[in-house]
């Protein structure tokens, strides 16, 4: 059986953006990758400063069509999600 296409969002925000050097982009994902977790761990693969910026040992927060996802938020097509580091204010 052949699993369906997954086509989902990516947003990048503060360090991730300027790090990365990439605002958004549109991705198929991979057959496997079904979760935000998996999802970070992938993303990783394409080494060099994505390999960095998201090490399992680095904070980053994602979000799924605007709300705060854990790593095991299963992904479905048309999701937005968002990838950006913790944010403190006062």
């Amino acid at each position: 059986m052949i699993a369906p296409m997954v086509t989902v969002d990516l947003l990048y925000f503060a360090r991730l953006r300027e790090t990365l050097g990439i605002e958004r982009e549109r991705l198929v994902l991979p057959e496997g990758v079904t979760t935000t977790g998996e999802l970070r761990a992938w993303l990783a693969t394409r080494g060099g400063a994505w390999a960095s910026e998201l090490d399992s040992r680095r904070q980053v927060r994602m979000a799924v069509n605007q709300d705060l996802a854990g790593a095991s938020q299963r992904l479905s097509d048309g999701d937005e999600v968002a990838l950006f580091p913790p944010v403190t204010g006062g």
